[in-house]
């Protein structure tokens, strides 16, 4: 193609985001699950944290970080989900450059701040049930906050890079982006220039994230394990072992469609568009209505004090 066919422009004014490629015709129709899901995100993580608030026995380590994870998922399905109903609802397709930057910049600092946090509340089990006598005294209000500190500092400065590389390429042909937000791969590929190192760095990112936080969990399982099965009665452990099940839950929940998400962005050349974004759609929105689903159900003194306000409402 020659150079008169073709625009450059280093920093475009908008992108046009188109949903789901192929759909279009039935995107109110497919927008119907996603907000509810959206809603029952919304209203839950509030839920979560209104109970935490409310209730001096949850001030503990444990529902700390849960209340961080419900932040977390607030932000992480509020900083997609709007635009995607707008495309959806209103065939609001255009989004700025600036705000497509800030929008990769929530989602890549959200993920990792999640996993970080999935990480701390491992390190929160191990203790309860590895060195139970030491809880209280290292876990403390203190370490809980600076704890929540690195996760937060971490996953800001290495989501910083992303929209500082996608700046600096100059765009050609096009502006339009086969998605519903601006994914990182999914702006690149529109780069006229070798965009090697946004690979390199997002699989860096990936990896040094959600790898070394993958392998910290199995770690804690793996002690957390070993303590079970020393317990004296089959009673013993499995009472102890529910006491993970949440969390295993909710490492699946997030850990399964991310890496899923993020390979077959790279590597899937061949994959359709509408499997991709299926699968990147439950990435975006199943972590964050399961979680409160799964902690409500599990926890028993979320879900007591759950019914015991919808008791005295009813009353």
């Amino acid at each position: 193609m020659s150079d008169s066919n073709t625009t450059y422009f280093t920093n475009p004014s908008t992108f046009i985001l188109l949903g789901i490629p192929g759909l279009e015709a039935a995107h109110v129709w497919i927008s119907i699950p996603f907000c509810t899901m959206y809603a029952i995100a919304i209203l839950g993580n509030c839920i979560i944290l209104f109970i935490v608030k409310t209730e001096p026995s949850l001030h503990g380590p444990m529902y700390y970080f849960l209340c961080m994870l419900a932040v977390t998922d607030l932000v992480m399905s509020t900083s997609t989900v709007p635009k995607m109903l707008s495309i959806f609802w209103s065939n609001s397709r255009e989004i700025s450059f600036s705000a497509c930057l800030t929008q990769m910049y929530f989602i890549h600092c959200f993920s990792g701040m999640e996993s970080g946090i999935l990480v701390a509340m491992a390190f929160d089990r191990y203790m309860a049930i590895c060195n139970p006598l030491r809880y209280s005294t290292t876990l403390t209000n203190s370490a809980v906050a600076k704890i929540g500190l690195a996760v937060v500092l971490r996953s800001g400065i290495l989501a910083l890079p992303y929209p500082f590389l996608v700046r600096q390429w100059p765009y050609c042909r096009t502006n339009i982006i086969p998605h519903f937000y601006c994914g990182h791969m999914a702006v690149v590929k529109l780069a006229c220039a070798d965009i090697s190192i946004n690979s390199y760095y997002g699989l860096f990112d990936l990896f040094s994230v959600i790898g070394m936080d993958v392998v910290f969990i199995a770690v804690s399982y793996t002690l957390i394990l070993r303590a079970i099965f020393r317990l004296p009665t089959k009673d013993a452990r499995l009472k102890t072992f529910g006491t993970c099940i949440s969390h295993l839950c909710a490492i699946s929940a997030l850990y399964i469609p991310d890496f899923f998400s993020s390979l077959i962005s790279r590597f899937g050349h061949s994959v359709p568009l509408n499997f991709l974004f299926l699968i990147t759609s439950v990435y975006q929105l199943v972590p964050p209505v399961l979680h409160p689903i799964i902690y409500g159900v599990r926890t028993k003194q979320i879900r007591g004090r759950l019914l015991q306000f919808f008791t005295h409402k009813g009353a």
